[in-house]
């Protein structure tokens, strides 16, 4: 399957299961000899837990214009 034949929906969930293996990868890869700050590693585990209870975070929209970009 391509890109193009998803729909928006689906385009979201493999965008945020992406961004959530990313983020585990960072966190708990044991071979992997990066540090990590504290206070970034306590963020993203609290952004993974509201994630894991359906908690929204801010849209793909909303961060767009934040950053002046057109969506």
């Amino acid at each position: 399957m391509q890109v193009k034949e998803l729909t928006v929906d689906e385009l979201k969930q493999l965008i945020q299961e992406t961004v959530e293996e990313t983020i585990n990868s960072i966190l708990f890869d044991p071979d992997d000899n990066k540090e990590i700050k504290p206070e970034v590693k306590e963020q993203l585990l609290n952004s993974l837990k509201r994630t894991e209870k359906g908690e929204k975070g801010i849209s793909a929209e909303e961060v767009a214009k934040k950053l002046g970009l057109n969506w």
